[in-house]
Formats: C-alpha cells, structure tokens, sequence
C-alpha cells in the first residue's frame, strides 16, 4: 500500500495536480509511511520535471505547475518529519526572497521548493523584502546561502544594497550570495560581487550546489 501511495504521489506532482498531491501526502502521513521516503518520492518526481526542462523537453509553465503541486505537498510531510525527528542530511541552510519593491513569486518559490527538495533547508522571506529584513535572515537562520530575486531593472539595485550593508556589518564573507530573476544578467551579478548567477530554477539548485561545496 506504502509503494502505491508513493507512486501517486510522484504522478500528482507530474501531474501538476496541487490538490491531489496535498491529500496524497496526508494519506502517506495517515499510513505511517516513512516521511522521508516520501520527500525522496516527492524529489524524485520534481528533478524528473527539472531535468526535462533543463533539456527543453518541458517548459515553464510544466515547471510552475509541478512546483506548485511539490509545494502542496511538502509543507505536511515536513511537519511529519518534525514530529518523529527524522531528519535526513541537510546540504545547508538558504534564506531567499525577493528583492523590497518588488512582488514577483513564481520563480523565488520554484527555487525554494527545488532547493527543499534537494535537501537544502529553506527560509523563505516572501516578497517585497528590505535589505534590512535579508540581513536579519541571515543573522537569524544562520544562513550559508542567501539567494536573491529582481524581475523589474528598477528593483534590481537592492541586490546590490543588500551586499553592501553585510560588507559594512563584516558579514559579507560569511554567507554564500546567488541572485537571479528576470532583470538580472552575469554581468550585473560580477557587478555587484555576487557569488553565482543563474536564469533558471534547476540551474540555481545546481549553483548552491556548488556555492555549497556539494
């Protein structure tokens, strides 16, 4: 029965089916299935969609609908994994958000739900997020990582101001900094001294990967 419920659960997130994908993992809480083995089940289901559209097999809206499901989802399987403390190896810790002035989502939360599933812990600020408010993230979360989006070139400066409030508090040499969004090219991330760009949602897994030593 464990196998079954597993298997639907990786279709509802292939299917891009948030509502099922939500019960789905009720059911494997309900069951007692190992809520690990069903994150695994849940990862595996989301890099199948990432690799897809890392090959131009998928395409964007493929890749927002099998988050949104893996997003459903994940938030009731990590409360079951708090409640048995069974937490498996975590590849570090990222705080995200978006940039302050600017309300964009989709694509921070594509990242934050892929790095999750990766194995990164995750605490996500939201949008419309003061370079004060990243700062404290970081301070509070203890944060390896701090990933950054802009969508609008008008926004895209408080990435920068960001970096430059840790190098005055003498943290800047202490946290992992990528950045991302539709405003921003390798050229603005050399710019301001970031430590990794990239355009996509896999691709930015991949990067804290790297930036992460993994």
């Amino acid at each position: 029965m464990g196998v079954e419920v597993l298997e639907d659960l990786k279709k509802a997130i292939l299917g891009y089916d948030r509502e099922a994908a939500a019960n789905l993992a009720r059911k494997a809480v309900q069951e007692k299935i190992d809520p690990l083995k069903v994150l695994d089940a849940m990862t595996l289901a989301i890099r199948q969609v990432g690799d897809g559209f890392g090959k131009g097999e998928l395409w964007l809206p493929e890749l927002v609908g099998a988050a949104a499901a893996m997003e459903a989802a994940t938030p009731i399987i990590e409360e079951e994994i708090d409640r048995v403390d069974a937490r498996r190896e975590s590849l570090g810790t990222v705080v995200i958000g978006t940039v302050y002035g600017d309300i964009h989502t989709i694509g921070k939360t594509m990242v934050a739900t892929l790095l999750t599933a990766d194995g990164f812990v995750v605490n996500d600020l939201g949008i419309n997020v003061s370079a004060e408010g990243f700062v404290m993230g970081i301070k509070r979360y203890h944060a390896d990582i701090l990933a950054m989006s802009a969508l609008m070139t008008t926004t895209a400066p408080e990435q920068r101001k960001v970096i430059e409030i840790l190098k005055s508090e003498g943290l800047r040499d202490e946290v992992k900094i990528m950045i991302g969004g539709g405003a921003i090219t390798q050229e603005f991330a050399n710019s301001i001294g970031a430590d990794g760009y990239d355009p996509t949602a896999p691709g930015a897994v991949s990067l804290a990967r790297r930036l992460a030593g993994r």
